[in-house]
C-alpha cells in the first residue's frame, strides 16, 4: 500500500451542518464520559460525506477538538484507513476496484483497464469532468462475489468489463443504480440454477410427517458370577520382644595423675 498523505491543496475550516452536529452529539453520547474518542470513525465518516467525499485537514482537526483528542490521533486515523479519501474525489463517484487475489483472478485487471479508459490513466485523479475517480484497494469483503468494486459506502459485485461500464454510464447519466451482484445472483447463493431440494412438494404445506421412536436401548447384562473369596490366612503372632534395659552411661573414668618423680638414690661411698 503507498504512503497516504494529506492533500496539499486544504481548505481553511470546516463545520458540521446543524443536522449533522445533532447527529454527532448523539452518537458520542452513546460512550461513557472519558471514551468519547470512540466516535472518532463515525465523525470522520460523516464529514468525509459532508466534504464532497474527501476529508480535510480542518475537519480532522474540527473533530479532534469534539472528541477532546489530540490531533496527531486523529490523523494515524484518518491516514491508515483507505475508507477514508484525503484528497478530491470524483463528484459523482469514487471507484475502489479491489484488486486481492481472489479478484485479480477473477477480471480485477479489466476492471481496472475500464477505470483507465474512462476516467483517467493514473488512479487517485479525477476525471476531466470532475464527476469520477478511481483507485485500487485491498480486500473489500466480498470475495465470493468477484470481481467487485466499491462506491461510497456501497459495493458492486459479479461484474464483467461491459456490466461496469454501464455501471459507470448509469452513474454519470444521474440514473439509480442497485448495488450488490450485478449479474442476477441472489446475494452470495450460487450462481446458476438449483441443484438440491428442488421437490417442490418439500415446499407445499401439505407435508404429513410420522414421529419414529428410536428403540429402546438392550436392558445391561447380569453381572458374572464371582469366584469364591478365599479364607483369609490368619498371621501368625510376633514373639514379644524382649526389652532390653538401657545401660547407664559408664562415667569417665578420672584421669590419672602422673607419678611423682623419683628421687635418685645416693651411691654409697
Amino acid at each position: 500500500m503507498s504512503v497516504r498523505r494529506l492533500d496539499p491543496v486544504q481548505p481553511e475550516s470546516f463545520a458540521f451542518s446543524a443536522e449533522n452536529m445533532a447527529w454527532a452529539k448523539k452518537t458520542i453520547g452513546n460512550y461513557p464520559a472519558g471514551k468519547q474518542a470512540s466516535a472518532v470513525i463515525a465523525l470522520l465518516w460523516r464529514a468525509q460525506e459532508q466534504n464532497a467525499g474527501w476529508l480535510s485537514k480542518p475537519a480532522m482537526e474540527y473533530i479532534g477538538q469534539m472528541l477532546d483528542m489530540a490531533f496527531i490521533r486523529v490523523y494515524e486515523v484518518a491516514t491508515f484507513y483507505t475508507m477514508f479519501q484525503l484528497s478530491p474525489v470524483g463528484r459523482k463517484a469514487h471507484i475502489q476496484v479491489c484488486g486481492t487475489t481472489p479478484c485479480m483472478l477473477r477480471g480485477a485487471e479489466d476492471l481496472k483497464k475500464v477505470c483507465q479508459r474512462k476516467i483517467h490513466h493514473d488512479p487517485h485523479h479525477v476525471s476531466a469532468d470532475g464527476n469520477f475517480s478511481w483507485e485500487e484497494a485491498e480486500c473489500l469483503g466480498a470475495c465470493v462475489n468477484a470481481p467487485m468494486v466499491q462506491i461510497w459506502k456501497d459495493t458492486y459485485e459479479d461484474l464483467t468489463p461491459e456490466s461496469f461500464e454501464k455501471l459507470l454510464d448509469d452513474l454519470a447519466a444521474g440514473k439509480s443504480v442497485k448495488p450488490g451482484p450485478q449479474n442476477g445472483r441472489q446475494l452470495s447463493a450460487p450462481e446458476g440454477a438449483l441443484t438440491s431440494l428442488t421437490d417442490k412438494s418439500i415446499y407445499s404445506g401439505n407435508r404429513t410427517f410420522k414421529r419414529i421412536e428410536a428403540p429402546p436401548p438392550p436392558p445391561p447384562a447380569p453381572p458374572a458370577a464371582s469366584a469364591p473369596v478365599a479364607a483369609p490366612v490368619a498371621v501368625a503372632a510376633a514373639a514379644p520382644v524382649e526389652k532390653v534395659a538401657a545401660k547407664k552411661p559408664v562415667a569417665a573414668k578420672a584421669a590419672k595423675k602422673p607419678a611423682p618423680a623419683k628421687t635418685p638414690a645416693k651411691k654409697k661411698t
